[in-house]
């Protein structure tokens, strides 16, 4: 991926000339204000087997520091990059651009409006107020302007290329340090990347992971964990149902697995045992669509099987596969709710099958080489329904994988380290995962599209992440 850059960036200056002598201009180094979230954004580092780079519109953030917003603006420039869908281009850090165009020179669309005649009606530059063609010559885009008007936090979008205002976001943000503050910004960040290109973005979602016998939660930028299960027993395979508010888990305890739903928000949260669950070892729970039916694992002294049961009404458990001397495992539903893909040992080696959900019509999913393909496991279908991503022994070592649907062909897309469950953000493009290629095992976060991969978790320990769907309305997290 190209990231273009302007000044200070990594510990290389980049100097360009022409634009420094027309339209830079010196000003003293601002100090950021203390206690607030102005960590530098963590650039990744690209991975290369199998990837599509292309040219992505340029983004630039604003040069603005005060407004009690020092905190909104890095969690904002970090969700935008983090979406891998621009090109952010950084701009000096001891200069200063000049916003407005020289006021003798109306911009484009502007009229008689006097230059840099921003309103407190706007909190921001109005349109024709920027010096686009700046901004346009250092390959911007889109301009992001956040400002605020009174106790209102406006994201002001500008088109480059149109010279105007594209969208205009006004949000009363919680006070930083409330329990809501953080996703409250993710969404106008997601609402930014709406207005920007259409597309609805992953800022405003957490992935679950277990620890230590626990499950926790993080947000996508990699902060604010927060322990989320309930018990001091075992935790293990936790799931997001469909609206984000609860989620299901196992808990080992006595020999047996017994599967708990609880709702989000808390440790504390509410939680209710599924029913029939707990006379065996019951685990990976996966929810269905529609969230009525939840899917799972049931180990015995007969083999694996895959069962499921409605719970919204916690009963009708219905066996849906009878293995004979095979293990059937790890449930995962396609979007529309039709099809479960799952692990099989029918085969020899655990490998990947698909069914109707009533457990009719099973056949192989992922082509494999008998007696040359390792063992495939952990499967989870794309939000989109396109593809269904799993981890395969290859020569000894987990890497993962995606399999498309369509042609039922597969594609590596890990090589360094041992790489294994992996989990899809709801843009289908994201996938989180488990690596031990920086020397200990930790979350990471690929972007299929240009191969940039990001730590998200620099502790060693955890796995099984889940990555939820779209939180806008998800429950407070307020302990």
């Amino acid at each position: 991926m190209r990231r273009r850059t302007v000044g200070r960036s990594d510990g290389r200056t980049v100097i360009v000339a022409a634009l420094s002598v027309l339209f830079l201009s010196f000003g003293p180094t601002v100090r950021q204000s203390d206690c607030q979230d102005t960590s530098s954004i963590d650039r990744g580092v690209r991975i290369g087997i199998i990837y599509r780079p292309g040219v992505r519109p340029g983004l630039v953030m604003l040069p603005r520091i005060g407004m009690g917003l020092d905190s909104v603006r890095a969690m904002m420039a970090r969700d935008l990059d983090y979406s891998d869908r621009f090109e952010v281009i950084t701009l000096p850090g001891g200069d200063s651009i000049r916003l407005a165009t020289s006021s003798s020179t109306p911009a484009r669309g502007t009229g008689t409006r006097r230059s840099g005649a921003g309103t407190a009606a706007t909190g921001g530059a109005q349109a024709g107020s920027l010096n686009y063609p700046l901004y346009q010559a250092l390959g911007a885009d889109f301009a992001l302007d956040i400002t605020a008007a009174g106790d209102t936090t406006v994201a002001t979008l500008h088109d480059i290329a149109a010279a105007g205002i594209r969208r205009a976001v006004r949000v009363k943000l919680p006070r930083p340090g409330d329990p809501d503050f953080r996703q409250a910004v993710h969404r106008l960040a997601d609402q930014t990347l709406l207005a920007a290109l259409g597309t609805a973005g992953i800022a405003a979602t957490r992935i679950l992971f277990v620890k230590d016998g626990k499950v926790y939660q993080i947000d996508q930028d990699g902060a604010d964990q927060k322990l989320v299960s309930s018990t001091d027993r075992q935790a293990m395979s936790p799931a997001w149902s469909a609206d984000g508010r609860h989620f299901a888990y196992m808990e080992f305890q006595a020999g047996k697995g017994w599967l708990y739903l609880q709702e989000m928000g808390t440790s504390t949260g509410k939680r209710t045992a599924v029913s029939t669950t707990g006379t065996a070892l019951d685990f990976t729970p996966a929810f269905s669509p529609d969230g009525q039916t939840l899917a799972f694992s049931r180990a015995t002294e007969e083999g694996t099987d895959l069962y499921t049961i409605n719970v919204k009404t916690n009963c009708c458990l219905r066996r849906l596969t009878v293995g004979r001397f095979s293990d059937n495992l790890s449930p995962t539903f396609s979007p529309d709710g039709q099809r479960i893909a799952f692990v099989s040992t029918r085969p020899g080696l655990p490998q990947i099958y698909v069914m109707a959900a009533d457990g009719t019509d099973q056949q192989l999913f992922a082509p494999f080489d008998y007696g040359v393909t390792g063992s495939s496991n952990a499967p989870e279908w794309s939000p989109d329904g396109q593809s269904v991503a799993f981890h395969r022994d290859v020569a000894g070592t987990l890497q993962v994988f995606v399999l498309d649907v369509r042609t039922r062909t597969v594609r590596q897309l890990t090589s360094v380290g041992r790489n294994e469950d992996p989990t899809w953000a709801p843009d289908s493009r994201h996938l989180a995962f488990v690596s031990d290629r920086s020397g200990y095992r930790q979350l990471w976060i690929i972007d299929l599209d240009t191969g940039r991969i990001r730590p998200l978790l620099q502790q060693s320990g955890a796995r099984l992440p889940a990555w939820s769907p779209r939180l806008s309305e998800a429950p407070s997290t307020n302990p």
